[in-house]
């Protein structure tokens, strides 16, 4: 071949030279070639290998609107339905005596006492005959849990059927519950179960005493105790779960029964003898029957010894109407001191007693609140108690993890929380636990009186 002509064909096609070097601009062009080839095979053979991606199911669904009418309506028939067919699955009273019947039938001896019991094989064969609806409790997990020291391997009927009966209850309550929620979303907001104590007050023999004026106080009284421990963060709704999971549920269906106790209804916040308590104690704190409560009148309030200086930072962090707190508030408070071992409760006054807003008590902290009580002490004639002693008698109750800072976690695992907190906001309370000692030696006393008489 020609050497001329040779010259002129690399003349013509210079970028196939390997050893020349390539410009910027033929690099990023290269690049770019590069990447949208590599880019198309790659997005083609996603498509092709996960045609099953297009089968996946619409698992988000907005809300509707408040002006959407129409499809608000539709979601509450939708829910409605939903409820209905969940109720229609659970055992009736029928079904539940026939189960009874069925576990009765088929008892293994000996009994334990006056407790039949049964073993797995025919735990099994009542699950067989007593229909579809008792299939979910005969399982070999639901035995196991309730099988304990028995030598023949068999449990309770008794705890078996209770069982059951608890969890057919859980269920009808879960739906009686979820008819509430407005929302939909598993949760009830205030108003929700203001409605639901509201209706369910004439379901309670124990209630059949309130006058109706006084309903809807009962109700706010109710409503807060469940607010108070199960919505720390002030969201506003509590999910149905936790309302379940607690014990107030309990608490306030317990007032089904007739012949409940004056003991049981004087502890139980849901009783009306503890509602009117409530209600009445703070009406008599209301001297100027204005409906709401200032500082000077809820100072009086239990032993009438709690400091200024708490007060003060009542009034400043929680919700007050120019300067004065009405019963919803006031219900918090006396929730909050009268259940200073509970961690919402020591979350509350946890709020109040760090002054600075830092997320612990320093030893300023407590000087702060303690001073007030040294100053009430010596009004009342009482020789002042040395801080420094009361500081480190706290700091070794709590035994915090930063030995100069007390966190609101460290009070509650220390479970000397309502003591420290007793000791840095009410007179009373303080005396009660300078004096413990003499307290007890005069209850050993008196008790040994009472003994020899």
């Amino acid at each position: 071949m020609d050497w001329k002509d040779v010259l002129r064909r690399r003349l013509a096609s210079p970028n196939t030279d390997p050893k020349r070097k390539k410009s910027e601009q033929e690099l990023k062009d290269e690049e770019m070639d590069l990447f949208t080839k590599y880019y198309s095979e790659w997005k083609g053979g996603r498509k092709n290998t996960n045609e099953f991606y297009k089968t996946i199911p619409r698992f988000y669904y907005r809300l509707p609107a408040e002006d959407e009418v129409l499809l608000q309506k539709l979601r509450e028939e939708s829910r409605a339905v939903f409820l209905q067919r969940k109720s229609r699955e659970l055992l009736d009273n029928e079904e539940l005596q026939n189960l009874w019947f069925l576990l009765d039938k088929h008892q293994i001896p000996p009994m334990i006492g006056e407790e039949a019991m049964i073993n797995y094989e025919n735990f099994l064969k009542v699950g067989e005959k007593a229909g579809p609806k008792c299939k979910q409790f005969f399982t070999a997990k639901v035995f196991a849990k309730l099988l304990h020291t028995d030598s023949y391997g068999r449990i309770s009927i008794m705890q078996f059927f209770n069982y059951v009966m608890r969890k057919v209850w859980l269920h009808q309550t879960r739906i009686g519950l979820s008819l509430y929620d407005v929302a939909g979303q598993g949760y009830l907001r205030e108003s929700d179960l203001e409605n639901y104590i509201l209706e369910l007050i004439p379901t309670l023999p124990q209630l059949d005493g309130l006058e109706k004026s006084f309903y809807s106080f009962y109700v706010c009284t109710a409503v807060r105790k469940f607010f108070f421990f199960l919505d720390p963060l002030r969201t506003g709704k509590i999910k149905i779960q936790d309302i379940l999971a607690c014990s107030f549920l309990d608490d306030l269906l317990e007032l089904r029964d007739e012949e409940l106790s004056k003991e049981s209804q004087e502890t139980n916040w849901f009783s009306a003898p503890s509602a009117l308590r409530v209600y009445g104690q703070y009406l008599n704190l209301d001297k100027d029957h204005n409906g709401m409560l200032s500082k000077e009148e809820l100072s009086r309030y239990g032993t009438a010894t709690m400091t200024n200086v708490f007060l003060d930072r009542v009034f400043q962090e929680c919700l007050t109407y120019d300067g004065e707190m009405d019963y919803k508030t006031y219900l918090d408070f006396v929730l909050a001191l009268e259940n200073r071992k509970e961690p919402a409760a020591l979350q509350y006054i946890f709020k109040l007693l760090d002054i600075e807003n830092k997320g612990y008590l320093n030893v300023f902290s407590l000087n702060y609140f303690f001073r007030a009580i040294q100053e009430l002490m010596k009004i009342h004639g009482q020789d002042p108690v040395s801080f420094q002693d009361v500081k480190d008698e706290i700091f070794d109750m709590v035994k915090p993890k930063d030995p100069l800072k007390i966190s609101l976690q460290d009070l509650i695992n220390s479970n000397k929380g309502d003591t420290v907190t007793t000791i840095l906001i009410d007179l009373n309370g303080f005396w009660t636990y300078e004096n413990r000692e003499a307290l007890v030696a005069n209850g050993n006393e008196n008790s040994a009186d009472l003994d020899d008489t």
